[in-house]
């Protein structure tokens, strides 16, 4: 039941990437994907590698999630965004 409330706590926190600008790397599926790893790698490691079964989940279970949900979007969004800058630069003619 822990890992459900942790994926179920990234989904919610990443229907708000909608309000940023799509650099995601793999653009909202990206997002997505980074939320749900982040918070359920995040929440296995504050439990020590253990999912809690239905009696050990509590609503704190689900909050562990958003740490992780963000921290995968951010990584997410910043490989996007550096990626999106490395094509610009490839992309511009060279003055000389």
């Amino acid at each position: 039941m822990g890992l459900l409330a942790w994926a179920m706590m990234g989904l919610a926190i990443w229907h708000f990437t909608i309000w940023l600008p799509d650099r995601y790397w793999g653009g909202i599926v990206g997002a997505f994907l980074g939320a749900i790893f982040g918070a359920v790698l995040v929440g296995l490691i504050i439990h020590g590698f253990s999912i809690p079964g239905p009696h050990g989940t509590h609503l704190i279970t689900a909050i562990e999630g958003v740490p992780g949900a963000l921290v995968g979007i951010g990584l997410i969004y910043a490989e996007g965004s550096r990626r999106e800058r490395l094509g610009q630069a490839e992309a511009e003619p060279v003055l000389r």
